[in-house]
C-alpha cells in the first residue's frame, strides 16, 4: 500500500503504432524512436528504469536490471486525443470518437455562437495554430472578427489578440463555444488560444482548455470520495472539467510543471498527485521538431534523476503518456500509438508487465496502491 502516487503524463510520448493505426493514418509512427534515431537522446533515468525494456522497443539496449516494473499499454478508446487517453487512465473507455470537422463547424454551430459572442467568425476550416495566426491574424486585428479553427483533433479552438480580445473575455467565449458543442457536436475540447504582437504574431501562454465534464466516476472521484488529496497539475484540471479534484495548479511550460511537482512533493498530503507535462505535444510534437522534442525528453530525464532520491519511502512514481504525436512524419497530429508505464516505488517489484490492454489498468493500479 503506497500511501502517495504521482501519475506524471508525458504527452505525447508514444511508443510505435497500434496495431488500428492505419485506420488514422498513423502507419510507421513511433514518437519516441525518432528521437532516438536523432544520436542526442539521453535519458539515462528513464532506460533505469526499463524504457527500453519494453515489449516492442527494439532500440536503446535492455537495461540488465531496471528498477522500475514497466509495460507497454496499449489504448482501448476510439481516437487519439488528449481528453480520451487521460479519461481512459481515470476509467472512462471512449466506445464512440469525439466529432471532428475536417470540413469546418456547420452553420448550426457558427451561427449561434457569432450571434451569443456578437463577433463574426473567420477561418472556419482545419489549420496549424501558427500557420492560423500568421494568415488570419491581420484580418483579426482589422475587424475583430473571432480566428475558429479546428485540427484533426476534436477541438473547436479560438484565436485573438489580446489587446483586441482581452484573455478573461476570450475565456468567456470559450465557455459559450463549450454550451453549444453539447451532445451530436460535443467536441472533447475548446481551446482558447490568445497571441500577441504584429506579425509576425506570438502565441501566448495563457492558452486554457475547456473540456466537457467525464461521462461518469472516475478514479479521481473514488480516491475523493475517500477523503484523500487528489491533485492536478497542468491541464488535468482542464481535461476533467475540474471533476474530482480538490486542488490543482496550471502550468507555463514544462519546466514550471516539473518545479510544481517537486514543490507539491515536498508537502505532507496522502492521496494521489496527477501531473501533465504538454511541451512535448504542444511545442514540439504539432510543430514537427523533432530535435526540439528530444532536447525536452533529455531536459524531463535529468530532472527526474533529481525527483527519484526525493519520493519518501512509501511513495510510487508512475510515468506514462495519453497518445503519440510522431514529429518527422508528414501530419503535425497526433498518432495512435502504444505509449509506456514506468512504475517506480520500494515497494514495487522491477519486472516486465508485458502488453496491458486498456489505459484504465493505470487507474485501477492506482486505487489499488492507495487500497
Amino acid at each position: 500500500m503506497a500511501e502517495r502516487v504521482f501519475l506524471i503524463v508525458l504527452d505525447s510520448v508514444g511508443i510505435g503504432e497500434m496495431p488500428d493505426a492505419k485506420n488514422y493514418g498513423d502507419e510507421g509512427s513511433n514518437t519516441l524512436k525518432v528521437c532516438f534515431d536523432t544520436g542526442k537522446l539521453n535519458i539515462p533515468n528513464m532506460r533505469k528504469m526499463g524504457i527500453f525494456n519494453i515489449d516492442g522497443n527494439d532500440y536503446g539496449g535492455k537495461e540488465e536490471k531496471p528498477i522500475a516494473a514497466y509495460a507497454r499499454m496499449k489504448e482501448l478508446s476510439k481516437g487519439k486525443d488528449t481528453t480520451t487517453g487521460h479519461w481512459e487512465m481515470m476509467g472512462i473507455v471512449s466506445e464512440e470518437p469525439f466529432p471532428t470537422y475536417p470540413k469546418g463547424f456547420p452553420e448550426e454551430v457558427i451561427r449561434p455562437f457569432e450571434e451569443k459572442t456578437g463577433r463574426k467568425v473567420i477561418c472556419n476550416k482545419p489549420y496549424s495554430g501558427t500557420d492560423v495566426i500568421r494568415d488570419y491574424g491581420e484580418e483579426h486585428l482589422k475587424t475583430g472578427a473571432l480566428i475558429v479553427y479546428t485540427s484533426a483533433d476534436s477541438v473547436f479552438q479560438i484565436a485573438a489578440h489580446e489587446d483586441i480580445v482581452p484573455v478573461e473575455e476570450l475565456y468567456r467565449y470559450c465557455e459559450i463555444a463549450r454550451e453549444i458543442l453539447q451532445g451530436k457536436h460535443g467536441v472533447g475540447r475548446v481551446i482558447a488560444r490568445p497571441f500577441t504582437g504584429t506579425h509576425p504574431f506570438t502565441r501566448t501562454k495563457n492558452r486554457h482548455d475547456f473540456s466537457l465534464k467525464p461521462t461518469k466516476k472516475t478514479t479521481l472521484d473514488m480516491i475523493c470520495e475517500k477523503g484523500l488529496t487528489c491533485y492536478g497539475i497542468g491541464k488535468i484540471n482542464d481535461i476533467f472539467a475540474g471533476q474530482g479534484l480538490n486542488g490543482f495548479i496550471r502550468t507555463a511550460d514544462n519546466k514550471d510543471g516539473m518545479k510544481k511537482t517537486e514543490e507539491f512533493a515536498e508537502k505532507d498530503w496522502k492521496g494521489f498527485c496527477f501531473v501533465n507535462l504538454v511541451d512535448f505535444d504542444m511545442q514540439y510534437g504539432h510543430r514537427n521538431d523533432v530535435m526540439g522534442y528530444t532536447k525536452a525528453l533529455n531536459e524531463f530525464d535529468s530532472w527526474l534523476g533529481g525527483f527519484l532520491p526525493k519520493l519518501k519511502e512509501n511513495d510510487v512514481l508512475m510515468i506514462t503518456a495519453d497518445h503519440g504525436c510522431d514529429p518527422v512524419t508528414p501530419s503535425t497530429d497526433h498518432s495512435r500509438e502504444y505509449t509506456p508505464l514506468l512504475v517506480y516505488g520500494n515497494k514495487i517489484k522491477p519486472e516486465n508487465m508485458g502488453t496491458m490492454e486498456g489505459f484504465d489498468n493505470i487507474g485501477r493500479m492506482v486505487l489499488d496502491m492507495l487500497d
